[in-house]
């Protein structure tokens, strides 16, 4: 395994880190040509490494343009931070093409549709009386309410600009009050989210329709052929 990119992503990144927060690290990694060229090839270039303390999730770059091309929130803000941990020639490479990754409608569904969505299934569960936006994340919905409400602002800005607004700091307090919503009148907070909603719909989006698979695939088989010659 061959680190090609990695940097601090979460909380930290957008600004809204806390005395409680930890550090999440995500990166991408290129797996052994030989592995890639043989029988699990497909299996390998599929895969990711996660560990723990510190938290770190690494994608094989397969996996990551892949998700990428999808406009995955978590996977998108990586080729947007300030710095890097690890940054290689060919890191720099796969940044250098972000904006091909980016499409219209994947935005307004990975990140407009994701945030609605859990904002309607907070609403649902509190009707039924219980607490959360699932049992899993009961005890922080809070932080999931104000994480809503950053890909929506997020995907605002990508619509209009191209460009990802990653550092919310701005936006904290606002953020904050959203996630006290969450837990204290969830159905404002739905009704919030419709709003934020109506007003993502209406932008005139200046991204393409669709993303730039074939400039990606391009950048893939290079790094690859690359890899193999090394």
């Amino acid at each position: 395994m061959r680190t090609l990119l990695m940097g601090l992503v979460g909380s930290t990144a957008y600004g809204l880190a806390t005395a409680e927060s930890d550090e999440d690290l995500l990166g991408v990694y290129i797996a052994d040509s030989r592995q890639v060229l043989g029988l699990d090839g497909a299996k390998v270039t599929s895969g990711s490494r996660v560990t723990t303390k510190p938290d770190v999730t690494m994608h094989e770059l397969g996996k990551y343009c892949g998700l990428a091309l999808k406009c995955n929130p978590t996977i998108t803000e990586l080729l947007w931070l300030p710095e890097y941990r690890v940054e290689t020639e060919a890191g720099r490479r796969i940044r250098a093409l972000r904006d091909a990754f980016l499409s219209t409608e994947y935005v307004r569904a990975a990140y407009g549709g994701y945030a609605v969505q859990q904002a309607k299934r907070l609403s649902g569960r509190h009707q039924a009386g219980k607490e959360g936006f699932s049992a899993d994340t009961a005890k922080r919905t809070a932080k999931h309410g104000r994480h809503c409400l950053r890909l929506l602002l997020q995907a605002q800005q990508l619509l209009r600009t191209g460009e990802l607004l990653l550092d919310v700091s701005a936006h904290r307090e606002d953020l904050f009050a959203v996630g006290r919503l969450a837990v204290e009148d969830p159905e404002a907070f739905t009704l919030r989210f419709e709003r934020e909603k109506a007003a993502l719909d209406a932008i005139d989006s200046v991204l393409p329709g669709h993303p730039d698979r074939e400039a990606v695939d391009d950048l893939v088989v290079d790094l690859r052929m690359a890899a193999l010659a090394g």
